[in-house]
């Protein structure tokens, strides 16, 4: 137990005894019972949430949290925002269309997404779902991170994503979120950190065409060139092309197609590329531009039977209808 848990502590058992001192010399017996009867329960609530013996997953936590969300499915509006997943990119595919064209495919992998913290209007002032993905031990997190986990009483996930989403589309502590969040055949915007290039010059960075390489130009074939101006204003603006540190920034790649799904492994299989290194997490939302139709889409999320084995589902397949989505160039 750390000294801070420790002074916590000691001070909430110095207040805990005084508001029962103060009610014994005012109250009767019976009174004075009760309210040394609720100091003690409360100091004991308190030690258990700060305390080093409480449970990592925060099993012996139990409090009020307001608002009860229930599971149960709902009504899609137009105006009705659902929340996201987290997915790890497995890797690049192809496939090849009825003119043999050959299409880059990405696999992505919905790695145990559930909801580790549920943000309302009554006590955050905003609705919004956190999502945990993966698992991780504890001697891998900081305090702090254990700490949140142990207070929302869910398991230690790896990866963390807050997603604002409408009051109707809230879901319930520790609801799990598979691939059937989504419909093959719609569109989703995916987020993730582009592949880290290190320090580039302006000709791999920018695209510049660079100097030319005869009649004098010595030892500047590959150099930006001139860069400010004479007296006025005789200093280089802000924003200037320059080499420079290249890629390891968030990028969001729009309206991506949902070719497939496989319910049984997790995955999901999108149409062209998404930002990121294999191995690194994305952020997969439904699409802002190309709305999918509110009809077709499980809300607020896929809820599967009581009976349904997902070992045994087979993949489903975006039907590709009259004209071919994978055509290259439209």
């Amino acid at each position: 137990m750390s000294a801070l848990s420790r002074g916590l502590i000691s001070r909430l058992r110095l207040l805990s005894l005084n508001a029962a001192t103060s009610s014994s010399s005012s109250s009767s017996t019976t009174c004075n019972t009760i309210a040394a009867a609720n100091a003690t329960t409360s100091y004991a609530h308190f030690f258990r949430c700060f305390s080093s013996e409480a449970l990592v997953d925060g099993t012996e936590i139990v409090e009020d949290r307001g608002r009860i969300i229930e599971a149960k499915p709902g009504v899609m509006t137009p105006n009705s925002k659902r929340t996201g997943v987290i997915a790890v990119k497995c890797g690049m595919s192809a496939l090849w269309n009825k003119w043999g064209a050959r299409v880059p495919i990405t696999v992505l992998w919905v790695d145990d997404n559930i909801v580790s913290q549920v943000k309302t209007p009554e006590k955050e002032g905003f609705p919004a779902l956190q999502i945990g993905c993966g698992q991780k031990k504890a001697k891998h997190l900081t305090k702090p991170e254990v700490g949140h986990f142990r207070a929302q009483g869910v398991p230690l996930k790896r990866k963390l994503r807050e997603f604002p989403v409408t009051e109707d589309a809230l879901l319930p502590l520790g609801m799990s979120i598979g691939v059937r969040h989504f419909v093959p055949g719609q569109h989703v915007d995916v987020t993730g950190i582009t592949r880290g290039k290190g320090f580039q010059g302006g000709m791999t960075r920018h695209k510049f065409k660079g100097m030319p390489a005869s009649h004098g130009a010595s030892k500047s074939h590959r150099s930006i060139g001139s860069t400010g101006q004479r007296d006025d204003a005789g200093r280089v603006f802000k924003g200037r092309k320059m080499p420079g540190r290249m890629g390891g920034k968030q990028r969001t790649v729009k309206n991506v197609w949902v070719y497939k799904i496989d319910p049984a492994r997790n995955f999901i299989w999108v149409r062209g590329q998404v930002p990121g290194a294999e191995g690194s997490f994305v952020f997969i939302k439904d699409a802002f531009y190309k709305k999918p139709d509110v009809s077709m889409l499980p809300f607020p999320t896929y809820f599967a039977p009581e009976d349904e084995d997902p070992s045994k589902l087979e993949p489903l397949v975006a039907d590709l209808g009259e004209v071919d989505p994978f055509m290259a160039a439209d």
